[in-house]
C-alpha cells in the first residue's frame, strides 16, 4: 500500500502543478510508469484507486483520462460513503444539515432569478393535496435541492445533496408517525418559498432552520 500511495501522491502532484489538466489524457503507461520511478503494477493500482472516486476516468480501448473533477463529481464517493452510515448517527447528519441549509437558503435568497423562484414555485404546487408520506418526502427533497443549486456554490449543493441520503429514511418515519407532519412541512416550505420570493434573506435562513431543527428535534424525542 507504502508503494501504491506513492504513486497515487506522483499523480496528483501532476495535477495540482497544472500538468494533467481536466480532460486530459495520461501518457501511455510504460512511460508514465518510467519517468515516475514507479512499477507499472504500482502505476496500475494507483489508477484504479484515482478512478474509483472519479479523479481518473479508465475508458477501455482508448485510455485514461483526468476527469472534469467538478465538486458534485468528486463528491460522489462521500456520497456512496454516507450511505453506509448507521442509525445512531442519523442526528449529526441532521445538525449539519441544520448548518448547512440555512446558509444556502439565504444565498439563494440573492441569487435565484425571477425564472427559478418561479420553478420552486411549481415544485410547491405539485405536491398533491393528499400527498402520500413517499410524495411527501420526493417533493420536500426536490424543493431543497432546487434551493441548493440557487445558492450557486457547487460545493454547497453537493455537499446538501450527499446529506440528502442518510436523513431520509427518518422523513419518511416522521411523515408516518408524527401527527400534523404533512401539514407542517407544506405550510414551512411555503413560508421559506414566499420569503425567497421576496428576496427577505434573513427571513429565509430562518424559515429554513425552524424547518430543518424540526425534524431533528422530533427525532431526538423518537430516539430517547
Amino acid at each position: 500500500m507504502a508503494v501504491t500511495d506513492a504513486a497515487i501522491d506522483k499523480i496528483k502532484q501532476m495535477i495540482l502543478s497544472g500538468e494533467l489538466a481536466p480532460g486530459d489524457r495520461l501518457p501511455k503507461e510504460a512511460d508514465l510508469a518510467e519517468r515516475l520511478g514507479l512499477s507499472r503494477n504500482s502505476l496500475r493500482e494507483a489508477v484504479r484507486a484515482l478512478a474509483l472516486i472519479n479523479v481518473l476516468d479508465v475508458r477501455q480501448g482508448d485510455g485514461t483520462y483526468v476527469t472534469s473533477l467538478e465538486p458534485r463529481l468528486l463528491l460522489d464517493t462521500m456520497s456512496f460513503v454516507l450511505d453506509l452510515h448507521r442509525d445512531d448517527t442519523v442526528l449529526q447528519f441532521f445538525e449539519v444539515r441544520r448548518i448547512l441549509e440555512p446558509a444556502a437558503t439565504a444565498m439563494a435568497t440573492k441569487l435565484m432569478t425571477d425564472d427559478e423562484i418561479d420553478e420552486l414555485r411549481v415544485i410547491l404546487e405539485s405536491l398533491p393535496a393528499d400527498p402520500t408520506v413517499e410524495e411527501l418526502v420526493a417533493n420536500d427533497l426536490q424543493f431543497h435541492q432546487r434551493i441548493a443549486q440557487g445558492s450557486g456554490n457547487t460545493v454547497l449543493c453537493s455537499f446538501i445533496e450527499s446529506l440528502s441520503g442518510p436523513t431520509t429514511r427518518a422523513r419518511i418515519w416522521r411523515g408516518l408517525t408524527q401527527e400534523g407532519a404533512m401539514d407542517k412541512t407544506r405550510e414551512q416550505h411555503t413560508a421559506i418559498y414566499e420569503a425567497i420570493a421576496a428576496r427577505q434573506a434573513d427571513v429565509a435562513r430562518s424559515w429554513a432552520t425552524v424547518h430543518v431543527a424540526g425534524v431533528e428535534s422530533w427525532l431526538r424525542k423518537a430516539l430517547a
